[in-house]
């Protein structure tokens, strides 16, 4: 022991203690408070393991270019302090959120201790004082005398080489976290992986960087600047069509959104089976508009992209996720508010995952959205969960529950999570009669088995919707996010598609970006496949006006796909564009119909450049308006801005809150659970999924959820339990 407080009383030896000890609280809150951060993988344990060194070596550190021992004893105390704070108060805050804290968050600490409101105390755990117990400990030694301050004086590059070393191991963690999670850093995706792979220490500096680079430039835009965006949308915008204008006024609106499903698929077989039977039959209806030519305009923020294009008409940020990046503070004009203001929507979000990842637990809120229902409100337990979330048929089963309750009209958003990267399904999952390619690549082989398994989700819940009596009054919209083969993997595709891998090229690439959009009306009789070219950032436009609602002083990029008016240059997020007749990709003109190289005359690219230059303004206005939030200076009539802070999505207030509602409406409540006389619809939902006990199809936490809650006069409660963390698992493709 003696030894010990010798090497405690040495300015090294008390410096590696205090970077061991943080090191041990970093970890302990870790696995017991975040759930391990879903880690899946050996490596990806070693990194979460090694990743508090770095940064805390390299903040400690500092400390090492003040030879006196006032200043360097001041210094560690502080760092480790304030390192300490922010470390608990994540704690804290993810057991009430499951997310981690913002510098937006610390700065506008009222609202989250209003967050919080009186269950600060409830939040604490035994083992929070292990969080603390060492100062207790340090401190009681240093008036003990058992510490003692070490005045010699360090080698005056003590300082150099401690931050030196702590640089390279930092270099080191980001190189061995770009080996598991390429783009980590430009995609900012979810902030449960920037900690898994960097710690919170580097994620709170990073946060603080694009904070400050966020504020700066919303802080210098001048109102006259929405100006111009107001001239160019417009003078982009297009009337509807008279035929189906208003044709779905006051319908219920569920959108569907096909994880990585591609246009390919739809009405491909192999060996003679159909790969995706139910989505074919919605795709050819006469009760449908199918659009064969339409595009997915994502960039780097792929998923989060396309729903902000399907929730805005804006296009995504040309780095990075506008979700993850921006949508804590955003002023949106989204569709959850929109038809909530013109049409008194309720709205909501099923989705089987965690509700930080790409940020929607604050982004759906600056959008308007009444609830999102998200992993922990499921069981995700066992082999009830993929990578990235509960699985198709249990999320479309499981949400039910909460559907039923919903006050019509109502806009629901359901996002599946089966048919992503790495496309895998446990064997009892898989369609036994469906036989898949057998190309030199897995991952394309495996796609169509996942494929399968999501349109068979899909045709259980249409069953669903004609038995409850939902379907005949509502408008349903299947669209696909974006690519789910990656160019890499094209020429293994090309033989399934009966091209030449050999010839393969950018204009092939270019035109496998086409993803199903399929605007199910059931009633409709002269619908079919339409084949004008559009893109996911006509998707808002287009359903506005099928739902007769005037759009004309709305901000948005899209115009409706059924005007004829409507523009078939389809924008890429890398500055490209598709159209019926030139395709214009890296710099190269194709001719559409031959996919023939063009020679660039004069004639050409006068049009071409044109087309280019349009294309290039819609972006460039686009990313004006989201990156300085122009929003906030203009208001059109009938949408006020929309107050996130009348929102609360965590567990169990989604159910409390509808429930409430319900009650208090009583008989003008129009739920489908009301209107079938206060009896749950759940039984009418029949699925093959062998996850679920089929003697007992109440989906545990849900059911007793409400039952609780109502036994016990609707208490509230803080529990995120099983699912929150257990879907952050890594792929490449969401």
């Amino acid at each position: 022991m003696q030894k010990l407080f010798r090497m405690l009383s040495t300015r090294k030896g008390f410096f590696w203690c205090l970077v061991l000890l943080f090191w041990a609280k970093t970890l302990l809150a870790y696995i017991v408070d975040f759930g391990s951060l879903g880690v899946a993988t050996p490596f990806q344990a070693f990194i979460m393991a090694i990743n508090p060194f770095a940064t805390t070596i390299l903040l400690l550190g500092i400390a090492w270019f003040f030879r006196s021992a006032k200043f360097f004893y001041a210094w560690l105390g502080l760092a480790y302090t304030l390192n300490t704070v922010l470390l608990y108060l994540n704690v804290i805050y993810f057991r009430e959120f499951t997310d981690f804290v913002t510098i937006n968050v610390i700065l506008g600490y009222n609202k989250v201790n209003q967050g919080l409101g009186g269950a600060g105390y409830e939040l604490t755990a035994f083992h929070d004082m292990f969080f603390w117990l060492d100062f207790i400990v340090i401190i009681g030694l240093m008036l003990l005398r058992k510490i003692k301050f070490d005045k010699q004086r360090p080698n005056r590059w003590g300082g150099l080489a401690a931050v030196t070393g702590a640089s390279v191991l930092v270099l080191f963690n980001i190189a061995l976290a770009d080996m598991s999670r390429p783009q980590l850093l430009t995609r900012q995706f979810d902030r449960t992986y920037m900690v898994k792979y960097l710690g919170l220490d580097a994620f709170t500096t990073y946060d603080a960087i694009n904070s400050h680079k966020t504020a700066e430039l919303r802080k210098n835009a001048k109102s006259s600047e929405i100006t111009g965006v107001l001239k160019y949308v417009h003078s982009h915008y297009v009337p509807g069509n008279p035929k189906f204008y208003g044709i779905a006024k006051g319908r219920n609106v569920i959108v569907i959104h096909l994880e990585s499903f591609q246009q390919f698929v739809i009405n491909r077989k192999i060996d003679g089976k159909e790969i995706t039977p139910f989505l074919n039959s919605l795709y050819n209806s006469k009760s449908s508009l199918s659009f064969s030519n339409f595009f997915n305009q994502v960039g780097q923020g792929k998923t989060s992209d396309a729903e902000n294009m399907l929730e805005t008409s804006t296009f995504g940020l040309p780095q990075g996720s506008l979700f993850a990046q921006l949508g804590s503070d955003e002023t949106f004009q989204a569709a959850p508010d929109i038809l909530k203001q013109q049409g008194d929507y309720t709205s909501a979000v099923f989705h089987g995952n965690n509700a930080a990842f790409w940020n929607r637990n604050n982004t759906y809120k600056n959008m308007g959205y009444n609830y999102f229902y998200d992993a922990s409100y499921y069981d995700t337990t066992g082999d009830r969960a993929t990578g990235y979330g509960l699985k198709d048929k249990l999320l479309f089963h499981d949400s039910i529950q909460y559907l039923e309750h919903l006050q019509q009209p109502f806009y629901a958003k359901y996002i599946t999570v089966t048919n992503h990267f790495p496309y895998s399904l446990d064997s009892e999952d898989v369609d036994k009669g469906f036989k898949t390619t057998t190309t030199d690549s897995k991952l394309v082989n495996n796609y169509f088995v996942t494929n399968r398994y999501l349109d068979d989700s899909v045709r259980e819940f249409f069953d669903y919707l004609k038995k409850s009596g939902l379907y005949d009054n509502s408008v349903v919209l299947l669209y696909g996010d974006h690519y789910g083969i990656s160019d890499s993997e094209n020429p293994s595709l090309a033989p399934v598609l009966d091209k030449n891998a050999t010839n393969w090229n950018d204009n092939d690439n270019a035109e496998l970006q086409r993803v199903p959009l399929i605007i199910h009306i059931p009633g409709l009789t002269d619908g079919g496949v339409q084949d004008q070219y559009g893109g996911e950032i006509d998707v808002l436009p287009t359903l506005e006006h099928l739902l007769g609602i005037d759009n004309r002083e709305y901000v948005q990029f899209g115009q409706d796909l059924m005007s004829p008016q409507h523009s078939q240059v389809v924008a890429f997020r890398n500055g490209g564009f598709v159209s019926p007749w030139y395709n214009y990709i890296n710099g190269t003109v194709y001719d559409t119909k031959t996919g023939d190289v063009l020679a660039q005359t004069p004639d050409l690219m006068k049009t071409i450049n044109a087309w280019n230059a349009k294309v290039k303004e819609g972006l460039s206005l686009s990313d004006s308006l989201n990156e300085k939030n122009l929003l906030r200076f203009y208001q059109p009539a009938g949408l006020p801005k929309v107050n996130p802070d009348n929102y609360n999505y965590v567990y169990p207030n989604g159910i409390k809150e509808a429930d409430k509602i319900e009650n208090n409406l009583h008989l003008k409540s129009t739920s489908i659970f009301s209107q079938n006389h206060d009896q749950s619809t759940v039984d009418l939902y029949q699925t093959n999924a062998p996850e679920l006990n089929h003697k007992d199809m109440s989906g545990s936490r849900i059911q007793q959820t409400r039952r609780t809650d109502t036994n016990d006069g609707g208490s509230s409660s803080s529990s995120n339990d099983s699912a929150s963390s257990s879907s952050s698992n890594d792929g490449n493709s969401n």
